[in-house]
């Protein structure tokens, strides 16, 4: 779902998520562990730790959207308390962007979300680049990420 939220600022809203048939541990802690994501995510190119920490780390993450290599830095907040990993953009074209992983059991399987809130901080250019951001590299690089580790978290 890619929505802009009313206001003086845009915010666009983009949310992607995936039933997946695993504990609701491993998935959290296989979406948690950055650094094992290139090992069972082939779109993530690398992941570098600055600040390594069990409950907060700042990180380099470089990833493909189709050809196109893009990366950038971000801090991971790991709350086990919630069962939510919250990320902040802190540089490149996403400075700015939170992000929030969630995870509910359900009958079906345990549905894990991803929701991204970003608003570009160039107000005039926002709504280009808030389509071109989320609609085109977001929501791409958020479904082969649940996808990949569907299929990573379902094999154990």
């Amino acid at each position: 779902m890619l929505s802009s939220l009313p206001g003086k600022s845009t915010v666009t809203h983009q949310t992607n998520a995936i039933i997946m048939n695993a504990s609701e541990e491993a998935i959290f802690e296989a979406a948690a562990n950055l650094e094992r994501w290139p090992t069972f995510l082939p779109h993530y190119r690398y992941i570098h730790y600055y600040e390594r920490d069990p409950v907060r780390n700042l990180v380099k993450m470089a990833a493909y959207r189709g050809f196109i290599p893009i990366a950038w830095v971000s801090e991971q907040i790991i709350d086990r308390e919630h069962r939510e990993i919250h990320f902040k953009h802190l540089k490149a074209w996403t400075k700015g962007m939170n992000v929030i992983w969630r995870f509910r059991r359900l009958p079906s399987g345990v549905h894990v979300e991803i929701v991204h809130d970003f608003s570009f901080r160039v107000p005039l250019l926002a709504p280009l680049a808030e389509r071109i951001i989320c609609g085109f590299f977001i929501k791409s690089i958020a479904n082969q990420t649940l996808q990949h580790m569907k299929a990573h978290v379902e094999k154990k």
